[in-house]
This record gives structure tokens, C-alpha cells and sequence, in this order.
């Protein structure tokens, strides 16, 4: 009896076994069929997607062309007009003045459209890059890569403060003075490509300040291969004091860069694509008494940094090219963040007073 017992309970877990994998089966074939029609979907979708993506091209090539053949025409016009100038009376003559600022206009709002239409890159990015399309077709899109580069910058800066610190104060060591230089030329290496895709999608930063970066990865890459000796110890914590003070300067900058440029973007004064720099720019008035010391102290310690190396690059032990070459890239960057700040503060004097000559 125990035998049968155990054949007939042997074959009901026989029986529910396979109603298991009938049932099982079942769910496979329906989750399948499910799959193939999604994956059908899927496929229709996708054509409907490269379709979409064949009028995308060719309406970003139909607008790049009806650009370039608008600025050609606009130009044409531009020269005429200069001609009729020379013979017109009073009345064509503002009439001339506003057809130009309509001009002006339209070249403007070309350069708007443009930030949404592919383009080539320039020299420095087809070197770096190769023809990669680094065009941002979204607001969104060019939005958070902006975010993303002022975070970056903010980092760094702290970074850099705190290797500075650690430098001079902590660990002086040539190693760690080596790290540190090569953090110096990564970031300003980095800063250039971004800021080249930045203005690629639309940034108006422009001027002094595009070159600024540059100059200073040449120079970063200069105190990278200063050889270790006499005249570098002699120079080593004037630089490091000067690099602690300038992250402090770019990290006040930051904040109250980022702070002007959101009150000016919700006034819609300002493009959503204006970046931060490390100077003085014209939206930057309120607070000036706050701000221009710092930049006009860290202008003139390059300016003493470039004195102190030219006269390092007498010294009778001095053999290293890497002095005298340092000692003319402060001085440009002296020069060239000096001789801009001081423009820019006498347009907006200029500015003010002519503002003030109309209201009276």
C-alpha cells in the first residue's frame, strides 16, 4: 500500500509539473509575441526617425546656404550704400544710417541662427578634435554643457587654491611642484577645447579673453619644463603666492560673475550662452568698487612677476631659456589683461555719460 501511495503521489507531482511548464510556455509565447510587436513598432518608429532626420539635414542645409548668400548680398549693399553716402543730402543720408543699423541687425540675429546649424570647426578644434560636429541643436542641450563648464572651472579653481597651499606651506618638493604645473597646463588645455565648442554653440565670449587661456597654457607648460636648481628655488614661492591669489580672485569671480549674469539673463539683457571670465566685462558694473582692486592687484603682481624673471634672466647662474620666456608671457598677460579692464571701464564711462547727457 505504501508502494502505491508513493507511485500515485509520484505521479501527481508528474502531472503538476508539467502543467507548471505548459503554463510556463504559455507566458514565453506571450511575452514573445508581445516583443515582436513592440520590435515591429520599434521599426516604424526608427523609419519614421531617418526620415525625420533626411529634413532635418536638409533644412540645416538650406538655412546655412540662405545665410551665406544673405550676408553676401547684405555686404553688397553695405558697399553701395557707402557709395550713395558720398553724394547724398541730409535726408538720405539718415535714411542711409538706418538701412545700416537694420544690417547690423540681421547680422546678429544670422549669428542666433547659426548656434543651432552645424558649422566647421575652426583650426584649433579640427586639430584637436578632427571634423567632429560639436553643434548643440537644443536649448537644453547647450544649457547643461554650459552649467557643466562653470562647474568644471569652479573645481579646478578650488583645486588648484588648495594644491598652491599645499605646495608652499606643506610639501616642498620638486615632484609635487611638477604635479602641480601639469594640473596647470590640463586645465587651461581643457578650458580652451570647451571654450571653442562653447563658442561654436553660440557663446559671445570673444576678444582678449579667448586668447587669455591660451597664453597661460604656454605659460604652465613653460614652468613645467623649468629644470630643478638655483633659480628656479628663487622664483618657485613668489609663483606659488601668486597662483594661491589669483584661484582666490577667479573663485570671488565666480560668484559674483554668476550672480550678476542670472540678473541680467532674467531681465533678458544678457544671452543664455554668456559664460563667466577672469576679468572685467561691461554687465559687470554693479559692484565695481568691489571687484576692480582684486583684478587690478593680481594685474600688477604679473607685472611683478615679469620684472623679478627679467631680472632672474641676468643672474650670472641663470642658464635655463625657461626664465626670459616666462618673463614675456607675464608681461603679455599683464599687458593684455590690463590694457582691457581699463577699456572696458572707460566705455562704460563713456557710456554713463552720455546716457546722462541725453536725459538732461
Amino acid at each position: 500500500m505504501d508502494g502505491v501511495a508513493a507511485d500515485c503521489g509520484g505521479e501527481r507531482r508528474t502531472q503538476g509539473n508539467r502543467g507548471q511548464d505548459t503554463m510556463s510556455l504559455q507566458w514565453c509565447q506571450a511575452e514573445w509575441d508581445e516583443i515582436e510587436q513592440e520590435y515591429r513598432q520599434l521599426q516604424e518608429t526608427h523609419k519614421v526617425y531617418k526620415h525625420k532626420l533626411d529634413e532635418l539635414t536638409n533644412l540645416q542645409t538650406i538655412c546655412s546656404s540662405s545665410i551665406s548668400k544673405q550676408r553676401k548680398r547684405l555686404w553688397e549693399l553695405e558697399e553701395n550704400l557707402s557709395l550713395c553716402a558720398k553724394s547724398s543730402d541730409q535726408n538720405e543720408a539718415e535714411h542711409i544710417k538706418a538701412v545700416r543699423m537694420q544690417i547690423k541687425e540681421k547680422q546678429h540675429v544670422f549669428f542666433d541662427m547659426e548656434a543651432y546649424l552645424p558649422k566647421k570647426n575652426g583650426l584649433y578644434l579640427n586639430l584637436v578634435l578632427g571634423n567632429v560636429n560639436v553643434t548643440l541643436l537644443n536649448n537644453q542641450a547647450k544649457f547643461a554643457y554650459k552649467d557643466e563648464y562653470e562647474k568644471f572651472k569652479l573645481c579646478m579653481t578650488i583645486i588648484l587654491l588648495l594644491g598652491a597651499i599645499t605646495c608652499k606651506f606643506l610639501l616642498n618638493y620638486r615632484v609635487i611642484d611638477e604635479i602641480f604645473n601639469f594640473l596647470l597646463v590640463w586645465y587651461y588645455c581643457t578650458l580652451t577645447i570647451r571654450e571653442s565648442i562653447l563658442i561654436t554653440n553660440g557663446s559671445r565670449i570673444k576678444g582678449w579673453w579667448v586668447s587669455h587661456h591660451y597664453v597661460s597654457t604656454f605659460l604652465s607648460g613653460v614652468m613645467l619644463t623649468w629644470p630643478d636648481g638655483l633659480i628656479y628655488h628663487m622664483f618657485r614661492n613668489q609663483f606659488l603666492a601668486f597662483s594661491i591669489y589669483q584661484s582666490f580672485v577667479q573663485f570671488l569671480q565666480y560668484y559674483y560673475q554668476s550672480g550678476c549674469l542670472y540678473r541680467l539673463r532674467a531681465l533678458g539683457e544678457r544671452n543664455q550662452m554668456d559664460l563667466t571670465v577672469e576679468g572685467f566685462q561691461s554687465w559687470m558694473w554693479r559692484g565695481l568698487t568691489f571687484l576692480l582692486p582684486f583684478l587690478f592687484f593680481g594685474h600688477f603682481w604679473q607685472l611683478y612677476n615679469a620684472i623679478t624673471l627679467f631680472q632672474l634672466a641676468r643672474h650670472k647662474d641663470c642658464k635655463e631659456w625657461q626664465v626670459f620666456m616666462l618673463a614675456l608671457t607675464f608681461l603679455v598677460l599683464f599687458l593684455g589683461n590690463f590694457l582691457t579692464t581699463l577699456r572696458v571701464v572707460h566705455q562704460k564711462f563713456q557710456n554713463n555719460k552720455e546716457k546722462i547727457t541725453k536725459e538732461e
